[in-house]
């Protein structure tokens, strides 16, 4: 049973959110602010965080940037009113994996759950499927055609990362963060480079991915048929 974690300050959401999860096996901890919310995460493990981000004390923003700095791998879903482009773009520059926009449908929600979880797991699994290609982390390698060889260590923990997360989208410095390292002295061209070789090692027509510049954020990748 996965354990979600809800940080809302309207306690008709918390519990709508509640009654939602509650149908789909999941058990519900509940939290009025980030502040309480830490303080609930330093007890006990999670498997997401769904957060709002107008609240007392400690606001979506600031609880979102610190969960991704103590808590990496945890998913995070925000559920808010603010449904500006704007906000959305903090909000994954931020590092939160979805967005869903209030007043939202829970059925809605409850699938943005499932497939969320379901994206992790494939993470944690240490093999991923990108298209045609099955990238696997114990040994580096791609296997592709019944052939497999391995990438240079950077090229292959980029696009294992976006691998394991189809149609999401990572920033560059996201991408530079977690692959690279926060001491990497570099610029976020660096990602470019090795997404251009990605690129032209694996063309999408035969691939069966592709690896998706998302203007004015980053990349993404989208599996194609």
């Amino acid at each position: 049973m996965n354990k979600i974690l809800v940080v809302d300050d309207d306690p008709f959401i918390r519990q709508l959110i509640r009654l939602t999860l509650r149908n789909e096996d999941m058990r519900i901890l509940d939290s009025e602010n980030g502040r309480e919310a830490l303080e609930t995460l330093e007890r006990t493990n999670v498997d997401m965080v769904i957060l709002d981000i107008m609240m007392p004390y400690m606001d979506g923003w600031e609880l979102c940037k610190e969960l991704r700095l103590r808590y990496p791998e945890l998913p995070l879903l925000m559920v808010t009113a603010k449904g500006e482009s704007a906000h959305k773009i903090k909000g994954f520059q931020l590092g939160t994996d979805d967005y869903v926009v209030k007043p939202f449908d829970p059925m809605e929600l409850a699938m943005r759950v499932k497939a969320l979880l379901k994206r992790y797991k494939i993470h944690f699994s240490q093999t991923v499927q990108a298209g045609r290609l099955e990238l696997n982390r114990k040994s580096y390698e791609v296997a592709e055609n019944g052939n497999s060889h391995k990438l240079p260590p950077k090229e292959f923990e980029l696009l294992y990362k976006l691998a394991g997360y189809p149609n999401q989208v990572f920033t560059r410095h996201q991408l530079l963060e977690q692959i690279w390292g926060m001491d990497y002295q570099g610029d976020e061209r660096t990602v470019d480079v090795h997404i251009k070789r990605i690129r032209e090692r694996f063309p999408a027509q035969t691939a069966g991915f592709e690896i998706a510049t998302v203007r004015g954020l980053g990349y993404k990748l989208e599996p194609k048929p």
